[in-house]
């Protein structure tokens, strides 16, 4: 029997949604399918899985009382007084419950921390669940810290004891606790965790630190944290074949050569704001049998073409990152300027497919003052802009173009050639586009528009001819790339970049 399982993540802040939010403070925005903007965790979700998630697998305080709010404002609760339990508590549940009747499981995350009045109604609604679903159909895993205080040279216990009794406070009660550690514990730490949080000695799993986020499920295995849950629920403990992904984290810790690849862009002191770009990069080094190692350029510190060359003529390959606004552009520019000239491999997501855009008419089609309407709303030559036309458009997310659309690849395209399709499906979020008066003029100069809408009205991809890779891209190509399917633009571009670099050594 095969269990069909969804995945989900409820967040206590009150953002309708993490596309408003700043990516230094909650890092990426992960975008699914049908174009909701979700937290992070939902992309290794994905990779994890292998699956792909909608709308219903994220939910925020924020999203979950607009809910009842409007629901009030209609006359749903026919003049009742609205309150917390049971309005919200049934609103939670009922996210958490959609769809059940396809399910066999529902895994369901609740972020924050155990105590924090802000997560107190998630945790109340998972309460009640519980009762009204059976214990034998509800399964409650607590995750919890375990510090090694190095001046005392020992782990504490104390946090977790104390989390595991403020979870039971609430009505409550662990079945199996998740104890991250730095360092791994022995039995005397395994008992005496057991018997202050009430939870059998062997459903207290260490999960102690690894260096690949990849390696934790032969951690957990090998505690026998699939046995746990499967005795628990009633469920069928049958063997798992996991030889894929264990070549996938030989391959991790074994590659045949390592290459240098610059990320130039503007979040790169919080490096989870480019989170499924970092992890495809992994994918596309394990599919070269190479490690990919990332130099973190910040563009908003880069003001002269001089000091760019300095840092990237160290390195194999150059990506610019999807990001916001003119802070950190002109450094970009200056980075894409140096890919091109220099013949070095260029990757540009979204906002980097913009910067190539606006280098190549500045420098090579003399239109002086070309820029996008994001960063100069007088340009000259707004390369770059919101098209009227695409008030048309269904999928939006403030003006945002969110979610999967398809694109149609030119013949004789490099893109096609690595797609090895004419018909892509890629997910979007982005509000500006390339002005199509344009597109004559850059290609005349060997900036080819290879990828489009079907109806052509919209640019999708480009790329320079006589370039061993020079690709830009209007979508987030990271958002589809896992363990064992990495992405083939990511794959690629790691690829040219190991050329570039074996290239150099000969010279």
């Amino acid at each position: 029997m095969n269990y069909s399982v969804r995945i989900q993540k409820l967040d206590p802040y009150l953002n309708v949604d993490p596309g408003t939010m700043s990516p230094y403070q909650h890092g990426e925005v992960f975008v699914t399918e049908d174009g909701a903007e979700t937290d992070l965790d939902l992309g290794h979700y994905e990779r994890f899985s292998e699956s792909f998630l909608d709308k219903s697998a994220n939910a925020t305080s924020g999203k979950i009382y607009y809910s009842v709010i409007n629901k009030e404002r209609e006359g749903d609760y026919l003049g009742k007084t609205v309150q917390v339990i049971p309005h919200i508590t049934d609103e939670i549940k009922k996210f958490i419950t959609t769809n059940d009747e396809d399910n066999d499981i529902v895994i369901t995350e609740v972020g924050g921390t155990v105590g924090d009045i802000e997560s107190y109604q998630f945790l109340e609604a998972i309460r009640q669940l519980t009762l009204e679903l059976g214990k034998n159909n509800c399964l409650s895993i607590l995750l919890t810290y375990v510090p090694f205080i190095i001046s005392a040279g020992e782990l504490k216990t104390k946090p977790t004891q104390h989390a595991a009794i403020k979870l039971r406070e609430i009505g409550i009660q662990p079945d199996i606790l998740l104890c991250r550690s730095e360092k791994a514990f022995d039995e005397g730490i395994r008992e005496k965790i057991a018997l202050f949080t009430n939870v059998p000695k062997n459903s207290v799993i260490n999960a102690i630190d690894v260096d690949s986020i990849y390696k934790v499920p032969f951690s957990f295995i090998k505690q026998n944290l699939q046995n746990i849950i499967c005795n628990n629920l009633n469920m069928e403990d049958r063997p798992m074949d996991l030889t894929t992904w264990q070549k996938f984290i030989d391959f991790i810790d074994n590659p045949e050569d390592r290459i240098k690849v610059a990320i130039c862009g503007k979040y790169v002191v919080h490096q989870d704001a480019y989170k499924s770009i970092v992890e495809a990069f992994v994918h596309a080094g394990v599919k070269n049998r190479l490690k990919v190692e990332i130099v973190w350029v910040d563009t908003e510190k880069i003001n002269t073409q001089i000091k760019i060359e300095e840092i990237l003529s160290k390195v194999n390959g150059i990506l610019i990152p999807g990001g916001f606004d003119y802070r950190g552009a002109q450094g970009k520019i200056f980075s894409a300027r140096y890919a091109r000239e220099n013949k070095i491999p260029f990757f540009g997501i979204c906002l980097g497919m913009h910067i190539a855009v606006i280098e190549f008419a500045q420098n090579v089609c003399n239109l002086d003052g070309a820029s996008s309407t994001e960063f100069d709303k007088q340009s000259r030559h707004p390369v770059i802009h919101i098209m009227k036309e695409q008030e048309y458009i269904q999928k939006y997310g403030a003006t945002m173009r969110l979610g999967s659309y398809p694109c149609l690849l030119s013949e004789g395209s490099f893109i096609k050639d690595i797609y090895q399709n004419h018909l892509i499906k890629e997910r979007h979020r982005h509000r500006y586009e390339f002005n199509n008066s344009y597109r004559n003029i850059l290609q005349k100069k060997g900036f080819f528009v290879c990828g489009t809408s079907p109806d052509d009205m919209l640019v999708e991809t480009v790329e320079l001819t006589c370039h061993p890779f020079f690709i830009g891209v209007q979508y987030h190509p990271e958002f589809k790339s896992n363990p064992t399917n990495p992405h083939p633009l990511f794959t690629k571009f790691v690829e040219c970049s190991y050329n570039n670099k074996i290239k150099n050594m000969k010279k």
